[in-house]
């Protein structure tokens, strides 16, 4: 099979992680999904927590860093997102993978050879598969579905200055209430195959 990188969004709670994981397993590829934030975080050597502050888009954080990267990186959040670019890139180029949001159909916009998935389901489908992945009450997993995605579309559209749910950007966008997680992961295989077959 060709090289190819599987780029998938997602609402939060619809197991968009999940079926991207499926899908790398059974290829037998590089699967990136929270790894990325690490990979950023060794890169520019700061704390994790400023890190995901900053990278979640919705406010600029202020942090001190040598001038030799010049005043377009002077705030954290610039900077975490021009080293999360690089690493996008890098990791795209070294091999066929899977990876999970952050933003990358964007970021790999200029590609032809990638696959970019978007995955969402109903909130009642969300909060039952929070539920029972952290073991948490419904009122808990509606919050945190309620607070994520939002944190995800505001992260969004801060770096890309468009919609995530937008089908323009996407190939597929599929429901995974539909056929459950395991079924949609048989299926985007299959648009794999057909897309990228010898």
């Amino acid at each position: 099979m060709k090289h190819f990188i599987v780029n998938i969004g997602c609402e939060y709670g619809s197991g968009g992680p999940d079926i991207g994981r499926m899908v790398a397993e059974s290829l037998g590829i590089p699967f990136y999904d929270r790894d990325l934030v690490d990979q950023v975080v060794e890169k520019l050597g700061v704390d994790r927590d400023l890190v995901e502050k900053a990278d979640s888009g919705k406010e600029n954080v202020k942090y001190e860093f040598d001038t030799t990267f010049g005043p377009r990186y002077a705030n954290l959040t610039n900077r975490v997102i021009y080293t999360q670019f690089e690493v996008i890139h890098k990791l795209a180029a070294k091999s066929s993978c899977v990876i999970i949001g952050r933003c990358s159909n964007y970021i790999l916009k200029d590609r032809d050879d990638c696959l970019n998935i978007f995955v969402y389901a109903p909130d009642e489908f969300k909060v039952k598969h929070i539920m029972e992945q952290k073991g948490i009450s419904q009122k808990e997993a509606q919050k945190l579905v309620k607070y994520n995605d939002g944190m995800l579309k505001s992260r969004y559209e801060y770096m890309t200055n468009s919609d995530m749910r937008d089908c323009r950007t996407r190939h597929m966008m599929i429901d995974s209430s539909i056929l459950g997680l395991e079924k949609t992961a048989k299926y985007i295989m299959q648009l794999i195959d057909l897309r990228f077959e010898d």
